[in-house]
């Protein structure tokens, strides 16, 4: 599975929240599958949700920027969270 092409895909045809406040937002919520942080999220934000149970939480490799281009924006992406994957086989990874 390449994840950046995962990812657009699931951005495309899902519902993906963008952002460590409306990720945040979408976890208390209880909408929230899954959580994408970039390798460089801030640590405070890692510590607050490491403390959530049964949150699937996955680290991207890059950074913020590339975590962003991977997204197809142009700006930082720090946190994802991933609401609904569309047509993406991006929840495949929690069972790997």
């Amino acid at each position: 599975m390449d994840f950046n092409v995962s990812l657009r895909r699931a951005i495309k045809t899902g519902d993906v929240i963008l952002g460590q406040n409306q990720t945040e937002q979408c976890i208390n919520e209880g909408k929230a599958q899954m959580v994408v942080l970039a390798g460089n999220c801030p640590e405070t934000f890692k510590n607050l949700l490491s403390s959530r149970e049964g949150l699937f939480i996955y680290t991207y490799e890059g950074s913020s920027v590339q975590l962003g281009k991977a997204c197809g924006k142009p700006f930082m992406v720090s946190a994802l969270a991933v609401v609904n994957p569309g047509e993406s086989d991006l929840l495949n990874l929690k069972r790997a």
